[in-house]
């Protein structure tokens, strides 16, 4: 696969015009510096007859490029991601289609359920590992915009409706059950309205709007993203002091497994400058080892902005409801946003089913 290293995106994303074969490199119609269209999140959806609206799926953006034999998959950040999944380059490169550039998801399914976790393994420096993963859990890609169709034209100045009636022209020649799939639309903004409460927890991160009459705006965020809301009961099971500061920084979140052990899922540091005096004097009347009886926190979080260092143990008396996006490892992978206290709240109800996939 090729390894040009990231660049600029094309001057006129929407030309229908294809770049010259020098600035493409590699014989593709666009270069693999091109940047995905992206999204701005807003709080709802936008309405009216202009917009179409698709699952955001959890997992790696992707753009995947062929010419001939030569395959390419770059993530959204640009760097290549071929290397990470072979058994996606194998299956383009045996497509009927000698040449195109599809935007799309790269996910895994792991027992009828797609894992992120399961990404995430793939992104190792050993190629023997990676072909190992490939053959346990081979992952798919989930198409839902055409950059270049398979005649070489370059579709970015097209309105989505043309391009989505190429991608769909593609897939029906070239799509593999559980390997190489259309994503999903609706013209209907009920109906993504409920996509945001019904799809598998897990599945999606939400609805994505885009203009049906829009052209293909690499790099531009002329798309829109709402986030599916999750919430949660947590324990606080400790804190961590504000830096350079004798308040509290940040609340330390705790669910029960199954065997009434508490482990440490992740933190919130949402709290207003005019609650933390009163809070850290509430907090540090309940300081008690050992906080958590299971998992405790410790250096930074994998996913998240936590701070390492020390942290102060409390009595797990306490109950706030947070709002967090995403679950890897049985942890919150970023920040959660504290949405209230939970006084009427036992927590000893404060489970791992309230994040569990369903």
């Amino acid at each position: 696969m090729a390894s040009s290293e990231r660049g600029r995106s094309p001057k006129e994303p929407g030309s229908s015009r294809p770049p010259s074969k020098a600035s493409r490199g590699n014989g593709f119609a666009l270069p693999v510096s091109t940047a995905p269209m992206e999204a701005r999140t807003e709080a709802e959806l936008p309405g009216g007859g202009a917009w179409q609206y698709e699952p955001k799926w959890d997992g790696f953006r992707c753009l995947a490029f062929k010419s001939g034999d030569e395959v390419d998959l770059r993530a959204k950040s640009g760097k290549p991601l071929g290397r990470f999944f072979p058994e996606v380059v194998a299956l383009l490169r045996e497509l009927d289609a000698a040449q195109f550039v599809v935007d799309g998801e790269l996910v895994i399914d792991v027992d009828g359920r797609l894992s992120f976790d399961a990404l995430q393994m793939r992104l190792h420096p050993a190629a023997s590992r990676v072909r190992k993963l490939a053959k346990e859990t081979p992952a798919k890609l989930i198409l839902f915009d055409m950059l270049v169709g398979t005649d070489g034209a370059v579709l970015t100045g097209e309105p989505l409706i043309a391009r989505r009636a190429a991608l769909e022209a593609f897939a029906a020649g070239n799509a593999v059950a559980g390997k190489l799939e259309l994503s999903p639309f609706t013209p209907d903004r009920h109906e993504a309205g409920r996509w945001l409460t019904s799809w598998q927890v897990g599945a999606t991160d939400g609805v994505v709007a885009k203009q049906r009459h829009g052209p293909y705006a690499c790099g531009e965020r002329a798309m829109v993203k709402v986030k599916r809301l999750k919430t949660a009961d947590c324990v606080v099971g400790g804190f961590r002091y504000e830096s350079n500061s004798s308040e509290v920084g940040s609340l330390l979140l705790g669910l029960y497994d199954a065997d009434g052990t508490l482990n440490h899922v992740g933190f919130t540091a949402t709290i207003s400058d005019k609650e933390r005096p009163a809070l850290t004097e509430r907090l540090e009347a309940l300081r008690e080892p050992p906080g958590f009886t299971g998992k405790a926190p410790g250096g930074p979080s994998r996913w998240g902005s936590e701070r390492s260092g020390e942290w102060e143990p409390v009595r797990p008396e306490l109950v706030v409801e947070v709002r967090f996006d995403h679950v890897s490892n049985r942890r919150f992978r970023h920040g959660t946003k504290l949405m209230r206290w939970r006084p009427d709240k036992d927590p000893r109800q404060c489970t791992y089913e309230q994040i569990e996939p369903r």
